[in-house]
């Protein structure tokens, strides 16, 4: 007995050993990373920039940044080695269409790892205001963009005492030259290159494969394991790949005895600590950062009664209404079309269809929340106000956290439930596809782990 005790217990920590070390084949060591970052950031400086400049119509872009106080856009710049920007780090990029060459200046004491290159040399001009000045009037811009914006929070860095200062010292015949470069900072954030997109393909896999593993019977037994010991689990296994998550993981039961309760459950109402029981329908929220880029994936399982070997019926089929809704969103994402429009077309498409869809479905990318298009809030299903983004297009070249749920009758839970689903998509030229597939069939508790996405 005690030998086939130790041969369980040899096994169980060969599997793990074995499923981590599959983890670890996808990430990149520290300097590794380091190295990609860097690389990303030089195509997108040579490459991408000088395009989003054009298509802005602006010649020069300033981004004005103090340590630990970082414009969100600037942090996107940084190199691989600053994890803050250092004293007031000022960058100024100048594009020159005629000659199709573009400037990448710091007025900072050094450069700016390999990309950026120090203007400023503090012996000759002490004032690191007054080189901005002179750097600025040696090019003679016709539009200077600054990160404010009222309708676009990423793109609004600019703090009040950085803008004050610099207006108190540029030429008044510069003044009427200042523009919001809210334009160009959304376009920067939101738009992925070739690259990034294939590294986002590991990205999702990787969530995928941690989201698979928790709703598995490795890390719960019904009975025993509480929706709040797997969210810890989560966390957890994202700290041992040496991965960040951008929040905190979630994880909640629907079942035959519970009402429907409201959205904000998800957020701030949800009980902790309930134990997960047979028959459970479970639901998670969860998404890690990784090379500057993050995910946000929601997905279901179905923990299985005695005797059972299949979800119900009556779950696989609202499986299939939340992938419906998420049909008829991702089909009316057509490019130029703004968030409202897109999120009023789907909606009626769904509705008229018998569905009953709620649709909040926001840009994914350098940021968790990031910067593009808004499809929807859980709390605006009208449509959202101007200061949420309302009047910007969809452009291409985009990746959005395909966030979404139906509501559905179980007459044998005498109750409604809510299918909660929520995937990467990428929106490109070529129209719109999940960058690494989504969930199309229930997890079982217990089971053995295969992959659901396609």
């Amino acid at each position: 007995m005690k030998s086939t005790h130790f041969i369980k217990i040899f096994l169980t920590l060969l599997f793990f050993s074995l499923s981590y070390q599959l983890f670890c084949q996808q990430i990149l060591s520290e300097e590794d990373r380091a190295q990609v970052i860097d690389e990303i950031l030089n195509e997108r400086f040579d490459v991408l920039l000088p395009e989003l400049m054009d298509q802005s119509d602006l010649d020069m872009w300033i981004l004005i940044s103090r340590e630990y106080n970082e414009d969100p856009i600037l942090r996107t710049m940084l190199p691989a080695t600053w994890l803050n920007a250092r004293r007031r780090t000022i960058l100024l990029f100048y594009r020159d269409k005629a000659s199709n060459t573009i400037e990448k200046l710091a007025v900072a004491r050094y450069n700016v790892g390999k990309n950026i290159s120090s203007a400023w040399d503090k012996e000759k001009e002490p004032d690191q205001w007054q080189r901005l000045i002179q750097l600025i009037e040696e090019r003679n811009p016709k539009k200077i963009g600054l990160n404010f914006s009222k309708d676009h929070n990423i793109a609004d860095g600019l703090d009040k005492t950085d803008y004050e200062e610099f207006l108190q010292y540029l030429p008044k015949k510069y003044a009427s030259r200042v523009v919001s470069a809210e334009q160009l900072g959304v376009r920067w954030i939101e738009t992925r290159t070739e690259r990034e997109m294939v590294i986002y393909n590991q990205l999702v896999s990787i969530t995928h494969d941690i989201i698979e593993e928790a709703f598995s019977e490795k890390v719960i037994t019904p009975g025993i394991t509480t929706t709040t010991e797997v969210e810890w689990w989560m966390r957890q296994k994202v700290t041992d790949l040496g991965l960040k998550t951008w929040f905190h993981p979630t994880v909640d039961v629907q079942r035959t005895n519970e009402e429907l309760v409201g959205h904000l459950y998800s957020f701030s109402g949800r009980p902790d600590q309930m134990v997960i029981l047979p028959g459970d329908l479970l639901h998670c929220d969860f998404g890690i950062t990784y090379l500057r880029l993050n995910t946000d994936c929601q997905e279901l399982a179905y923990v299985l009664k005695p005797g059972e070997k299949e979800a119900p019926d009556f779950l696989r089929e609202g499986l299939k209404a939340g992938n419906t809704v998420q049909d008829y969103l991702t089909k009316n994402m057509i490019k130029g079309r703004t968030g409202n429009q897109i999120l009023k077309i789907a909606l009626d498409q769904a509705k008229e269809a018998g569905l009953k869809p709620a649709i909040y479905t926001h840009p994914l990318g350098s940021y968790g929340h990031s910067a593009g298009t808004t499809i929807g809030m859980w709390d605006s299903q009208g449509g959202v106000m101007k200061d949420d983004g309302e009047n910007y297009p969809l452009n291409a070249n985009t990746v959005y956290a395909i966030e979404l749920n139906t509501t559905i009758n179980i007459p044998e839970w005498n109750r409604d439930i809510r299918i909660m689903l929520e995937e990467a998509g990428f929106y490109g030229e070529e129209g719109f596809r999940y960058v690494n597939g989504r969930q199309t069939e229930l997890m079982l508790i217990p089971r053995e782990i295969k992959h659901l996405g396609n």
